[in-house]
């Protein structure tokens, strides 16, 4: 429906003037009437008399609120009458309420008379204003579902029908709407249509969520009829002024001179110690960086063999990138001097809005940076790597360009992504480390990945985000084209304390990201090693949204491994089904040795895996992919299995039947591998050459089979909600 926004927002308002940090009952359900949703009919009476009066004309049983902005959990203080018969009844029941100690010395405004709904399934609708991501929605079963089994779903707003849907599917007691245990069946449609007025896209916390903190529908009567909302709580809130940031310019022109610098000035470098601005222009130089640097010092003629500049004003060229590792004290001053002549700094000093005392100066920072031209990346952080431009912090980083994009809130994070991620065969088209991200957002950066044709997939840790709606907004654009997937830190009370500590954030609660996750086309995982395999999978493998991954064909040698493989890919909701039909049959009449097992998991005990000097395997793949057609496959080798069984390296050769196989048979399955060692150097050294043959295969190569199953169902959820997306 098209909702009155004016008229409810009027409301609102005028209670926030009047010093209001709530709406009372009666207001709160009038906003209910005006977004469609059912509530009883209903009318506030000034004493016991005038309610009795108001009773008389409505259809009972009735219940009895009294209405106190002093008040806000009425059942608490006795102030509530349920099952009252007639107006004699209502008239006594606000006789005796008005006695109650916690009654008696409150200021009372009236008491709601109101018609008793029938009975039926109590849920709960609600939402509240996330500090970072704007409105929420909120439903759960009532009673003691919410109360003792928090059983509630939450989604960022605006909330589509099938993700209101989802939500109801997501409860624990989801079978009691469809009359679980003899229980009658609700209006399943007619709840979602009140959470759409709730929490929709023209809905009623869209309208109002600047000006509302919280609402609380609590119960609302789900039956086969449809819904009533029987109870109405609003907690009100200010709308804070947000500074206005400069209009964005288009995001490849925005952010190139950082991930293509043409001319690089470096602010901190020294005559006399190694300083970390030393150290920088030294790796840039062994990196092989090819344009013009230009180190700032007010009195030096030369730094590192390169001419000194007094200021980034007076440099031979504009700046592009300006790394600035100076005392914190002077930074706002230094780049408001720029004039015009620095596009983007990166501010690698401390002492800003990670430290109370540093806010100030943070704000100094952005508004004298802004004045000047300049866009500040950081402040507090170690910089930028970008292959593409020989960009470099971290020494002996790779100098191949790749296909994954990251944005790091934290520098030694980003380092060992980097150095961890460089072993693993990952290969990036950029690392931002953005500290405190006091001027350029995570989610700009984001955005330039989205639009920048060399970038496949982003890597995003994050600690907080300031503008968290933003950041929804636009993973949920038809510019995010492209996977994301979130390492956060801060998901937990403690982690969120180190956070503040950290980089100055306050960590929004972990019910928004994980809402976030089932509303875009975001993977959120908990560990380094996790986000590392992860954007493995996405930088080898192409996602099929036509075809999410789920039908899973596990193949290795090991049965013990095989077992537990199968149990693990199960845990994350993949299956491995035994083949059935042509692939059975097919797989059977190879006559394979005994202790081999092709049922699905297929396994192949090494002697098997050496017939024909590991060709086999070529065939065994040939029946898999003409005959059962799995989403993916899922292969496993213990290496150590192979040392002394020969002068022929059968993997050698099944790497062989793996690139043929794929070539042969391309966008079919997805194809990865779990190669697993006894932790000796010589296995490691060996696994790390194969490693090498397989990025060249585009396939992607974990250490343990649990790993590989969790990044094949990070993939099939990224193919899901890339299909929703259609």
């Amino acid at each position: 429906m098209d909702i009155q926004v004016r008229p409810m927002a009027e409301i609102v308002i005028r209670a926030l003037e009047a010093g209001k940090t709530s709406l009372d009952e009666a207001t709160g359900k009038s906003l209910l009437r005006q977004v469609g949703i059912d509530v009883p009919r209903s009318a506030v009476a000034r004493d016991a008399a005038d309610a009795a009066a108001l009773a008389a004309g409505m259809k009972g049983p009735f219940v009895v609120k009294v209405v106190s902005p002093e008040i806000l959990h009425k059942s608490d203080v006795g102030g509530v009458a349920l099952g009252l018969a007639d107006a004699a009844a209502v008239a006594a029941a606000v006789g005796e309420m008005a006695k109650k100690p916690g009654i008696a010395s409150a200021h009372v405004e009236g008491w709601l008379v109101e018609e008793m709904a029938p009975a039926g399934l109590e849920i709960v609708i609600g939402g509240f204003r996330d500090s970072r991501f704007g409105p929420m929605l909120m439903v759960g079963l009532g009673g003691v579902f919410v109360e003792v089994l928090k059983d509630v779903a939450f989604r960022i707003c605006p909330v589509s029908r099938d993700e209101a849907r989802a939500m109801l599917a997501e409860l624990k007691g989801h079978a009691l709407l469809r009359g679980a245990r003899g229980g009658a069946k609700v209006d399943e449609e007619a709840l979602v249509d009140a959470m759409l007025k709730v929490g929709g896209e023209n809905s009623l916390l869209m309208a109002l969520g600047d000006h509302v903190a919280e609402v609380d529908l609590n119960p609302v009567i789900a039956t086969g009829e449809g819904v009533v909302a029987v109870d109405a709580r609003f907690i009100l809130a200010r709308d804070e002024a947000v500074a206005a940031a400069p209009a964005p310019k288009p995001v490849l022109e925005e952010f190139r001179p950082l991930f293509e610098p043409k001319t690089i000035a470096v602010l901190g470098a020294s005559t006399k110690d190694v300083a970390i601005a030393n150290t920088f222009i030294r790796r840039l130089r062994d990196f092989g960086y090819g344009g013009a640097i230009y180190p700032i010092h007010p009195t030096a003629e030369a730094i590192e063999g390169y001419k000194a500049y007094p200021s980034l004003a007076e440099t031979p060229e504009p700046v592009d990138y300006a790394y600035v590792a100076i005392n914190a004290a002077r930074i706002p001053d230094v780049l408001g001097a720029a004039n015009g002549r620095c596009r983007i700094a990166q501010v690698i000093s401390s002492g800003f809005g990670e430290i109370e005392e540093g806010e100030h100066l943070q704000q100094e920072l952005v508004e004298k940076a802004r004045a000047a031209g300049v866009r500040v990346i950081g402040p507090n952080c170690l910089g930028t790597y970008s292959p593409r431009g020989g960009l470099t912090f971290p020494a002996g980083a790779p100098k191949e360009t790749g296909r994954i994009g990251i944005v790091s809130q934290s520098g030694g994070l980003s380092t060992d992504i980097v150095k961890r991620g460089q072993w693993r065969g990952l290969r990036f088209s950029g690392l931002v480390s953005i500290g405190n991200s006091a001027d350029v957002q995570p989610q700009e950066l984001v955005d330039f990945y989205f639009a920048d044709p060399q970038t496949k997939a982003v890597g995003v840790y994050l600690e907080d985000i300031k503008d968290g709606r933003a950041f929804f907004d636009l993973l949920r654009s038809e510019r995010a084209t492209k996977p994301v997937v979130i390492l956060k830190g801060g998901r937990s009370s403690q982690g969120r304390l180190a956070a503040a500590s950290h980089t100055g954030a306050l960590a929004g609660d972990d019910r928004a990201w994980q809402a976030l996750e089932k509303q875009a086309a975001v993977a959120l995982v908990s560990t380094v090693d996790e986000f590392i395999d992860a954007l493995l999978a996405l930088q080898h493998l192409d996602l099929r949204p036509h075809k999410p991954t789920h039908e899973i064909t596990l193949f290795g040698n090991g049965g013990g491994s095989s077992v537990l493989g199968t149990d693990v890919f199960a845990s994350m909701g993949l299956s491995i089904a035994p083949f059935e039909g042509a692939a059975r049959d097919a797989l059977a009449a190879m006559g394979l040795p005994p202790g081999t097992s092709t049922a699905n998991p297929i396994d192949t005990p090494v002697r098997t895996l050496q017939e024909k000097d590991g060709w086999i395997a070529g065939e065994i793949l040939e029946h898999v992919f003409t005959h059962a057609s799995p989403d993916a496959v899922a292969m496993h080798l213990n290496l150590a299995a192979f040392v002394g069984r020969g002068t022929v390296d059968p993997i050698d050769n099944l790497f062989t039947v793996v690139e043929e196989t794929l070539r042969k048979w391309p966008g079919v399955a997805h194809f990865a591998m779990a190669l697993r060692t006894d932790r000796s150097p010589e296995l490691d050294q060996k696994r790390h050459q194969y490693r090498e043959r397989a990025t060249r295969a585009r396939v992607p190569v974990f250490d343990e089979i649990p790993a590989m199953a969790r990044a094949l169902a990070i993939v099939g959820h990224l193919e899901r909600r890339l299909a929703a997306r259609k």
